[in-house]
């Protein structure tokens, strides 16, 4: 099939435009409940459980391939040599690939806004603006209206890739997944039940959490991290790192391949475009927020290799002073349509940052203070956020069985209050009930889908063996 026939064949698969997937259905609990209920009739809790590659199924390396057109071709073997590192760095790179698997798998058709890549390294803790830490999804550039079962699914599958990494026991890998599962279960029960405001306002607080962690030694390295980001210090961490001061000017400091000034002849012109989409990207902050921004001054902007899913995406970092001793790190971040809008229909927004930034808003209770977006010259979408405000992402690798559980179980909860946040949380809770059947039907589905996961990580392997795909290894 050529690329043309293939594009058009994906195309046909487009629901409408992504417009009002998600509808709030103002009837009682109790009827919605029961409407959830009643889709058990049409598509079981059992089907659930199913995973096996159809015929037709696409050539994975084929989709990874199209998911890195119009990205950065330089930057290209940088990300197919992270994914080669482990089938479950494969997989946190292959949300291209999943999504065209969960698309014909049986759905309930009960939309939220959905994460889109949700995997266990893209939940962390962050700050709020009123300096809290909470923990949440982090990760939003595949946002979209879809069916909630695709987020869990994502997820639960991660727990059985991640506990295969560490080496755990085929049991002990199943306990996290079901362990996931059933904390959405329960969790999107409770949030059923509350206030609409109340669902709104909560937020899972890092304090509480940490309290909870049972394993002595995990829980001191977590207080460490935890207090070490809470006390970092921008000005004698961050600047020190990442910027030098010559011939009078603050510049981003060179690391290459990593971080990069681009090249250009024509320097003064591509300056000049930078400040312009900054005013651009000005625009969309509230007022409040623009006269925060505007005590600061642009100095410098260079390139910014990021996570895995998004290497070869057009990433940058700005720096900006609002005095001598006063920097402000802002990272822009190029993002592509979804890779679930072939499948659950094209986005309402005209600029994929605007869809991204919307649909963090509506899935956090709380959102980074300088979120916005914008557009380049050539028509690049892009969202603008901090570079670092507290952040921290789990050490998954150091996670023992119960640790494991213990994350399980609070990712399931984040995900059940992002979705409850967008959809109906009633109708979910009612299709799930109080009983276990969803919880092991999607061990089932993870435990399989996992072992697609490492044949296609092998297909990885064999593309680079044969010269398909050219690699860069990191050191």
């Amino acid at each position: 099939m050529s690329k043309k026939e293939s594009t058009k064949k994906h195309k046909h698969n487009h629901d409408a435009d992504n417009v009002a997937l998600i509808t709030v259905d103002k009837r009682s609990r109790t009827d919605r409940k029961a409407d959830g209920k009643a889709m058990r009739l049409a598509v079981p809790l059992a089907s659930h459980a199913q995973w096996q590659a159809p015929s037709h199924r696409r050539d994975p390396i084929e989709l990874l391939i199209e998911s890195g057109a119009g990205r950065l071709p330089e930057l290209l073997p940088i990300r197919y040599g992270r994914m080669l590192q482990s089938p479950f760095a494969f997989y946190r790179g292959g949300a291209a690939i999943m999504a065209a698997d969960l698309a014909g798998l049986p759905k309930t058709g009960i939309h939220v806004q959905a994460c889109g890549d949700c995997h266990l390294v893209n939940f962390g803790s962050f700050a709020t603006p009123e300096r809290r830490q909470i923990f949440a999804i982090n990760d939003f550039d595949e946002t979209l209206p879809a069916p909630w079962e695709w987020d869990v699914k994502r997820l639960v599958t991660s727990f059985v890739i991640a506990g295969r990494h560490n080496g755990f026991t085929a049991e002990e890998s199943r306990e996290a997944a079901q362990a996931c599962v059933r904390s959405y279960r329960e969790h999107i029960r409770e949030f059923s039940k509350m206030q609409a405001l109340e669902v709104w306002y909560f937020s899972i607080d890092m304090d509480t959490v940490l309290e909870t962690v049972e394993d002595n030694i995990a829980r001191e390295r977590v207080k460490k991290r935890f207090s070490k980001a809470r006390n970092r210090d921008v000005m004698d961490e961050d600047f020190p790192a990442l910027v030098t001061f010559e011939d009078g000017v603050h510049r981003i400091r060179d690391k290459p391949p990593l971080i990069y000034h681009a090249q250009t002849e024509e320097t003064a012109i591509a300056e000049a475009r930078v400040r312009e989409a900054f005013e651009r990207y000005r625009a969309t902050l509230a007022d409040d927020r623009r006269v925060l921004l505007d005590r600061y001054e642009f100095k410098d902007m260079a390139m910014k290799v990021v996570g895995v899913g998004s290497v070869g995406t057009r990433c940058a970092i700005m720096l900006l002073m609002g005095g001598a001793e006063d920097p402000l790190f802002l990272q822009v971040k190029e993002v592509r349509p979804s890779v679930l809008e072939p499948y659950a229909g094209r986005s309402t927004y005209s600029n994929h940052g605007q869809r991204v930034v919307t649909g963090q808003r509506l899935m956090l209770s709380a959102s980074d203070i300088f979120l916005g977006w914008v557009e380049n010259e050539v028509g690049n979408h892009f969202y603008v956020r901090q570079l670092r405000d507290m952040k921290m992402k789990p050490l998954v690798e150091l996670f023992t069985p119960s640790v494991m559980d213990h994350y399980a179980e609070l990712c399931g909860w984040a995900l059940a209050h992002s979705h409850a946040r967008s959809g109906d949380a009633a109708k979910i809770a009612g299709y799930l009930g109080k009983k276990e059947g969803f919880d092991e039907a999607l061990a089932d589905f993870a435990e399989s889908y996992a072992n697609q996961n490492e044949q296609d990580y092998q297909a990885l392997q064999h593309a680079v063996q044969e010269g398909r795909l050219e690699v860069y290894i990191e050191h």
